[in-house]
C-alpha cells in the first residue's frame, strides 16, 4: 500500500502518477524488473547518517552508492548507513526497505543521482514491496528540491 503522507501530498500538489502492483521483490533491480521498468529509471532510495544528521541518497536501481564518494560529495568526515531500526523510526508508514523518495516528507535532505535525470519519468517504492508509483521527473524535482550529485 501506498505511504498515506505521500499519496495526500502529491494530490494536495496536483501531480499526475499511476501505480501499478507486482509480485513482492527483494531489492530495487528485481523490482524494476517485476514492474517492466528499466533498472536505470527505477529509484532506489539509501538513508544515510551523514555527521549524526539522517539523509537521502536517490539512485538508479543499477548503480551502487560509494560511502566514500557520498562522504566526500557531502563534504562530511563521517558517512555510516542507518540501521534498520533507525529506518523504521524515519519511516513508520513504509515497509522496511521501501521508502519513497520523498525525503522531504520525512524531514530529511534528498541527494539524486544525476543518472535519474536523463529520463522523463521516474519510477519507485511508494511505501510498500508490492506496488510501484510512476511520474514524471520534473514533477518529481518539482516537489523534493533534491541536490543533485554524482555518486
Amino acid at each position: 500500500m501506498i505511504s498515506e503522507r505521500l499519496r495526500n501530498f502529491l494530490e494536495q500538489n496536483l501531480v499526475k502518477y499511476h501505480t501499478e502492483m507486482h509480485p513482492s521483490t527483494a531489492d530495487a533491480m528485481r523490482t524494476a524488473q517485476a514492474a517492466h521498468v528499466p533498472g536505470r529509471e527505477f529509484a532506489k532510495t539509501v538513508i544515510f547518517k551523514a555527521d549524526g544528521r539522517i539523509g537521502m541518497a536517490v539512485l538508479p536501481a543499477t548503480d551502487q552508492v560509494h560511502l566514500a564518494e557520498l562522504r566526500k560529495a557531502l563534504g562530511s568526515t563521517e558517512v555510516s548507513l542507518c540501521s534498520e531500526d533507525e529506518l523504521k523510526q524515519a519511516f513508520p508508514d513504509c515497509d522496511l526497505g521501501a521508502m519513497p523518495p520523498f525525503g522531504n516528507l520525512y524531514d530529511m535532505e534528498v541527494f539524486v543521482s544525476e543518472h535519474l535525470r536523463a529520463d522523463e519519468n521516474i519510477a519507485f517504492n511508494a511505501g510498500s514491496h508490492d506496488e510501484v508509483m510512476k511520474m514524471s521527473y520534473r514533477d518529481y524535482e518539482r516537489l523534493v528540491h533534491p541536490n543533485v550529485v554524482h555518486f
